[in-house]
């Protein structure tokens, strides 16, 4: 069987923790920074983990990890 391949558009926005979660980028922060409240442009630093159902999708694209 060939290998499989990782999809590039996931591995360039997702990445996998030691524990087997998975990291992904806060949404919400491309543009329209002048409509958001600097309470949420705080909160939506940095990554945060994905919930479950999500990070069953993803892992599906990143096989190898």
């Amino acid at each position: 069987m060939p290998k499989m391949k990782t999809k590039s558009g996931a591995k360039k926005r997702f990445k996998l923790t030691a524990s087997g979660k998975v990291k992904a980028g806060q949404a919400g922060k491309r543009h329209g920074m002048i409509k958001r409240s600097n309470s949420f442009i705080r909160k939506a630093r940095g990554t945060s983990t994905l919930c479950e159902a999500d990070a069953r999708i993803v892992k599906k694209f990143l096989p190898n990890g």
